[in-house]
Formats: structure tokens, sequence, C-alpha cells
């Protein structure tokens, strides 16, 4: 007795099982992310730009962190891009920043050995597996201007320069010259590290005075 032939029901179920069918995955958000810091460490912020799968804009975010450095402030940023979509119910992000140390260490290409990143790096890790598809990539800084754009809005913001977003001007500048002030400031690996924020104009020359306050400690 030959075989019945299979009925266009059942066939179709069939097709209905393939893979591609089965996820109907939406697209995934993109999210360009951005750390600053001025002096490394200095005062850094970051910037975040999300946007949905048909390239609609969603959201911006931005944050004045305190004194970091920029690979610091670099993971401040992905870590609030990571908590958005995590919190908005989105369940496939694709990461663009222009940090290749960042991108690098989340592939796993490189190895954490600062002892600062190495808790936001194991938070990160841990947030990005939860997605059901996620991917960080490198970008070039030209490709990253907006969330870097928002980044700087947010340290201007903080040190009282006008920005875009109107944050408030500084007082009028007056004729009278500013006296000298006293910064202490750390020495380490052949760079000189203020020890508080100092708000100068790019291209303010400054004169220093090397006085130790104490001697180092002896090498072991």
């Amino acid at each position: 007795m030959p075989p019945r032939p299979k009925s266009p029901r059942a066939a179709g179920a069939l097709f209905a099982e393939s893979p591609a069918e089965q996820k109907n995955e939406a697209p995934a958000h993109r999210a360009n992310i951005d750390g600053a810091a001025r002096g490394n460490p200095g005062p850094a912020s970051y910037g975040v730009i999300i946007r949905d799968g048909q390239g609609e804009l969603v959201a911006k975010l931005k944050k004045y962190i305190g004194r970091m450095t920029n690979n610091v402030a670099e993971y401040y940023g992905l870590i609030a891009a990571l908590d958005y979509a995590e919190s908005h119910g989105i369940r496939a992000l694709r990461v663009e920043s222009d940090s290749e140390l960042m991108v690098k260490q989340m592939q796993g290409q490189y190895k954490v050995k600062s002892e600062d990143l190495r808790p936001l790096f194991e938070r990160a890790k841990k947030m990005s597996q939860g997605f059901q598809s996620f991917r960080i990539d490198h970008v070039y800084r030209e490709q990253n201007r907006e969330a870097d754009a928002l980044a700087n809005e947010a340290l201007d913001e903080t040190s009282g320069v006008p920005s875009a977003a109107g944050a408030p001007a500084k007082a009028p500048a007056t004729d009278a010259k500013p006296g000298p002030r006293w910064i202490q400031a750390r020495f380490r690996s052949g760079i000189l590290y203020p020890l508080e924020d100092i708000d100068l104009p790019d291209g303010t020359e400054v004169q220093i005075v090397l006085r130790p306050l104490k001697r180092p400690a002896p090498q072991k």
C-alpha cells in the first residue's frame, strides 16, 4: 500500500517550525556610549544615546560622576546603557563605544588588570548576560559624536560653562587678576595628579613649585 501523501496543512506545519520564524526577534536597540574625564583622573561624566531597531531616538542619558579616570567613566556609561535597557524591557542590545580597551575587555580579548575597573567590568558582564542578544563593538570617535557631546555637556553644566542644554553661565570676567592657589598633587609614574578639581580654561599657563609635603615610602 503506497504511503499517504502529506496534507498541505501538515507540510505547512513543518515550515512553521523553522528556527527563523520561531524566534521572530525584534531588531536590536543600539546604544552609543562615551565616558569623559578632564585630567584623567579628573572631573568625569558619561553620555549615552539609545535608538530602537528602526533608528528612532528613544533616550539620552548624561551624568557627572565625580573625580575618576576616563576608563572608569566609560564603564559607567556602559552600565547606564545596560540598566536603561534592562529596566525598559529591551531584550536585544548592540553597544557602540570608541573605547577600544573597554570593548576588547568585554569581548574577552583583553584582561582586566586595573583594580578600579574590575568590579565595573564584572557588573557589566553579568548584566549583559541577561539579554537574549548582546553585542558590543568598537567605533571611531567621529561615529560616536552624539554620546561624546552629551558627556561633555554633563561636565560643562557641572563646572558652570554654558552648553546647548542651557546650563548657567559663569559670572562676567573682571580685570582683576586672580591670586595664586595652593593645590596639593601626587606624583605617580611620571605624571603629576592634582588632588582637587582645577577649573581653568584650556591653554591656561600655570607655575608649579615642587615642595614635597612628605617623603615617599621606601621601596620594598
